[in-house]
């Protein structure tokens, strides 16, 4: 391709050592000629590579901080302080040589920016007048355009260190491709719904050669997989969580409650989709801004509205912990919706995966925390929680904030059977199976998508004449220990938890302290992660083992503990 684009090979080296490296999520990559910062998943790299800047100053190195940043990532709060703070402190002679190279594609992973939120125009043409000498780039994806700029972006940066440089290229994201460049999100996911469509797509990539027969041949297995799996498919008995959550804040307004939803770019991941879908005019998104999205549903929520809020885990939790807490201050709740909770964003590896979201928020005065195993459990629980909100309104007092964390592959609809009929009832555990034999037997206490993991865990112990209950927490930092005392004394005491968390100070550690406090006495084990981040993973289960959550893990850790 760079022969098309009428470049030589010395072109190509010259650029390559700029972008050798641009691959990881706010990765700082040092080079002799400069120093080089990817983008972040929160837009986070952008500020970072502000302390890079004064970094080279203060050692009088003075190397050249080149950092991306797109247009989606400029929405976010930090983003926009490091615009203003770069600049300013240039001017005053602290940092070394800065060029920003924005790319505007009009993209968020669910559409378009301008038409799901606002323009980002007005944001880049502030540049200059916040102190950024504007080079803008019309043909973003024209190679030999994209050299010539950046070259003279780092000379300009170079010759005056006080006026950082920002390149405002425009680009199409997924160009190369029509299905992917004409996909409102740019190609993020899949832009191929069936393998009988990947002929028309690899064709296009080579043009008028033609491509190798090794995929021809992948081509036609995967065709042929397709047709077995669709010949062999079973009736879906599973239900995402998420449905759960819509179906209760449709089901709200219908009643005419006044929910209101705002979200920050993923309601298509957090369920809220099909909601704002059947109600636009109870809907607003405000860009990938996260911390933003909290403090304008705060407003509304003192307006008398039952502000909905929802992003990932990862995102709610870090960007969300200082807003949730002047809300409750100021009293103004809200509802959150946070999914992909721990390694249940296994593909989007360690940025993505929320580790510590009970820990993070769990001490916030008048703020409970919900995990969902179920669709049917998130539409009773929500329910609960949206009509007890405006109960509390039109009484004159103030309602608690309830975050409600979520994972993202498949659940079943319901964990309830024949047999166990569960009642959905805030702060209250769930005993979803109880098999007591004699005096062999262990508490399995777990929440949210850990669920299923200990209802096979106790199928096994069962074959090996171990009994145990499996109990579900609803509630993260609200327990009714009345509930479990009572089988804990079944168990004699023994008791395992299992959290997709961090071990500290997660679910099992606060459970542990309050039946302590309360007068029990334990034999425990706790199952989490200890101390690490996560890894990208095809599906969560593998991690899961990798970290000793999974059901063999637990039927190991109830063998230990009987000794």
């Amino acid at each position: 391709n760079y022969k098309m684009a009428g470049l030589d090979l010395e072109h190509l080296k010259h650029f390559r050592s700029i972008t050798s490296k641009l691959t990881g999520h706010g990765e700082a990559h040092l080079f002799p000629e400069g120093v080089y910062m990817s983008n972040g998943p929160l837009g986070s790299a952008f500020p970072q590579s502000q302390g890079l800047a004064l970094a080279e100053k203060i050692a009088g190195t003075n190397r050249t901080t080149i950092c991306t940043l797109s247009d989606g990532a400029a929405m976010e709060g930090e983003a926009k302080e490091a615009m203003a703070a770069i600049p300013g402190l240039a001017a005053k002679g602290k940092c070394a040589p800065f060029v920003l190279l924005v790319t505007d594609n009009n993209t968020k992973l669910s559409g378009r920016i301008d038409q799901d939120a606002f323009s980002m125009s007005p944001t880049f043409q502030a540049l200059e007048t916040l102190g950024w000498k504007v080079l803008k780039l019309e043909q973003g994806n024209d190679l030999l355009a994209c050299i010539s700029t950046i070259e003279l972006a780092l000379q300009l940066a170079k010759v005056n260190p006080a006026q950082p440089v920002a390149v405002w290229a425009k680009t199409i994201k997924g160009i190369g491709t029509k299905k992917t460049a004409e996909s409102a999100s740019g190609g993020h996911g899949f832009p191929c719904k069936s393998p009988t469509e990947l002929h028309a797509f690899v064709s296009e990539i080579y043009g008028t050669e033609d491509y190798p027969t090794e995929f021809k041949k992948w081509i036609e297995e995967l065709i042929q997989l397709e047709i077995k799996i669709k010949s062999e498919a079973q009736p879906d008995t599973g239900e995402k969580i998420q449905k759960g959550i819509a179906k209760a804040m449709t089901n709200a307004v219908k009643k005419g409650l006044p929910v209101f939803s705002v979200t920050s770019d993923l309601p298509g991941s957090t369920g809220v989709a099909d909601f704002r879908k059947e109600f636009p005019n109870h809907s607003l998104d405000v860009g990938v801004a996260e911390s933003n999205m909290i403090s304008v549903a705060a407003g509304l929520s003192k307006q008398g509205f039952i502000p909905v809020v929802d992003t990932f885990a990862q995102f709610g939790v870090t960007k969300g912990a200082l807003p949730i807490t002047m809300a409750n201050l100021s009293e103004a709740p809200v509802i959150a919706v946070f999914s992909h909770t721990g390694f249940q964003d296994a593909a989007d590896g360690a940025s993505h995966q929320a580790l510590s979201y009970m820990s993070m928020l769990a001490t916030i005065p008048h703020v409970d925390l919900y995990s969902l195993s179920s669709s049917e459990e998130a539409e009773h629980i929500l329910n609960a929680v949206i009509e007890k909100f405006a109960a509390d309104k039109k009484a004159g007092h103030s309602a608690k904030t309830s975050v409600f964390f979520l994972g993202r592959e498949n659940f079943p609809k319901t964990f309830s059977t024949e047999k166990n009929k569960l009642n959905y009832v805030p702060y209250q555990p769930q005993v979803i199976h109880q098999h007591i034999v004699g005096a062999k037997n262990v508490l399995l206490v777990t929440t949210g998508s850990l669920v299923g993991e200990a209802l096979k865990a106790s199928a096994t112990l069962e074959k090996k004449s171990v009994g145990s209950i499996v109990v579900n927490l609803n509630c993260l930092n609200h327990i009714d220990l009345s509930v479990l005392k009572p089988l804990l004394k079944k168990c004699e005491g023994r008791l395992i938890t299992v959290e997709d968390h961090q071990v500290s100070l997660g679910m099992g550690s606060y459970l542990c302290h309050q039946l302590v406090q309360s007068g029990e006495s334990l034999s425990m084990k706790s199952l989490g992660v200890h101390g690490e981040f996560g890894q990208s993973a095809y599906n969560a289960i593998e991690l899961y083992r990798k970290h000793g959550m999974d059901s063999e893990s637990i039927v190991k850790a109830a063998t230990e503990l009987l000794g």
